[in-house]
Parts: structure tokens; sequence; C-alpha cells
């Protein structure tokens, strides 16, 4: 998003017949960019209902819709021209409408006198549409609203725009291993692959005759094993493996 930066021309003068308004620059919202947002929301140039929504809850179809059109207001709350987005307000508020009535067999109008609701704002008493969901004794309702916002220009508003943070997860244990480069069967160093198996239960009990590979996996009680291809290829043939044990893989694998 973006705003639009225009230089005023009027020729507006104070008391004192000196120019105020000649040369300023303001920022406005741009024709094209309700039309961008608006769109996504039209169906032969009329608001329409979004099916994929449907499925959803009340509670969850309404905040979709709020947070969306609260993003967009907010980012536009400097420009001089705010009031413009009143098209985006009534695209998205006719699609939420539609999109809730075919949820619930219901008409467009009904719809509206169900949710409809009255907010105290800054700039006095604004109408909404909210839904309000429960949950349980001595915690307050977990609410969502569509509207309320007055589109009046702020001179005070602070952009912010937040750096995405990044999560940090630990690798998990069968990365360090593959990474690692080594056959935890044989012990040769160099291109290894994963051997997996579905359950270990398909292994049979510990201290049943079973072949190297199949022993150390219930051992270690892992349904993946990092071997060499060659290795790989004896465990698929059914052929004996050459085997350093767990005390091998420990050392080299910590």
């Amino acid at each position: 998003m973006r705003h639009e930066n225009r230089r005023l021309k009027r020729f507006a003068t104070d008391r004192r017949n000196r120019r105020t308004v000649n040369g300023a620059i303001a920022l406005h919202v741009p024709k094209d960019v309700i039309k961008a947002h608006s769109t996504p929301y039209l169906k032969g140039g009329k608001p329409a209902r979004r099916p994929h929504l449907t499925h959803a809850d009340d509670h969850t179809i309404v905040n979709l819709y709020g947070a969306r059109y609260r993003g967009i207001v907010q980012f536009y709350l400097l420009a001089g021209d705010v009031f413009r987005l009143n098209r985006l307000h009534w695209v998205m508020q006719t699609s939420l409408l539609h999109t809730l009535a075919n949820k619930h067999r219901s008409t467009v109008s009904k719809t509206a006198r169900t949710y409809k609701a009255t907010i105290d704002t800054p700039a006095g008493r604004r109408t909404c549409l909210q839904v309000s969901t429960e949950r349980g004794p001595g915690r307050k309702p977990l609410v969502a609203r569509f509207g309320g916002i007055p589109l009046q220009r702020q001179k005070t508003a602070v952009l912010l725009d937040r750096e995405p943070s990044w999560a940090s997860h630990r690798r998990k244990e069968l990365i360090g291993r593959f990474l690692a480069r080594w056959c935890e069967l044989c012990g040769r160093p160099g291109n290894v692959q994963v051997h997996q198996i579905r359950r270990l239960a398909d292994l049979g009990k510990p201290g049943e005759q079973q072949p190297d590979w199949a022993a150390l996996m219930i051992k270690r009680r892992r349904k993946t094993l990092v071997v060499c291809a060659r290795c790989h290829e004896d465990i698929h043939a059914g052929q004996p493996t050459a085997s350093h044990g767990e005390d091998h893989w420990r050392a080299r694998c910590g």
C-alpha cells in the first residue's frame, strides 16, 4: 500500500492575506488502491459472498473481514481524504452480510439486524457488525467487529511498520544425524541415506533374533536409521550388514 502525494494549488489566504495552502504537500488515498482492495469482494461489479468462508464460524468470518478493513483504514488515517474509504467499507460490509446470510440461509436485511451493534468512539457513536462469543464464567466474551472506525483524518497517527519476528526452532535430531554424513551401521563417512519403517512393532521385541540394523533401531527406539548406500541396499536385500553397535553411534553422533 502507498499514499498519493499531491501539491495543493488553491489560493487560500489567512487574515493577513497570506497564502496558506498553495504549494503545500498533502497525502491522499489513491483511487486505484480503493479499487484494488474492493475487487476481491465484487462479482459482476456488485458486492458478493465469499463461498470459501461459509464453513467457518461467525466469529472467524467477521474477524477476517474486520482485520482486513481495519488495517487498510489505519494505514491511511494520515490522508486528508480518508473518507473516500467509505466505498471500500460499503463493499466489504455488503460482502460480509451476503456471506453470513448464505451461511445461515437467511436474507441480508435479517442478517444485518442480527449483527448490527453501536459502539462508542472518540468521534462519537458508530454502528458496526459485531459477534460476541461467550467464554465461560469469569471471562470476558470474545468480540469480533467489522467497521465502527471514524473515517476522519488523524494528524498525529503513527504508522508503525513492524519488522517480522523470526521464530527460532531447535533442529530436529534426525537432521543433525543426516548432516553428520556418517553411516550409523558400518561407520563409513560420506553420502548417507535414511532408512525408515512405519512402526517399531514391525521389527519384533527386544531379544528376538534380528538383523543388526533392526536390533539397533529397537535399542534406540527410533524408526529411522542413517546409513550409507551400500548398507541401505543390504537392508532391503536381506543381507547382513557391518555394525559397530550402539557405542560407536554414540561416539560419532553424541
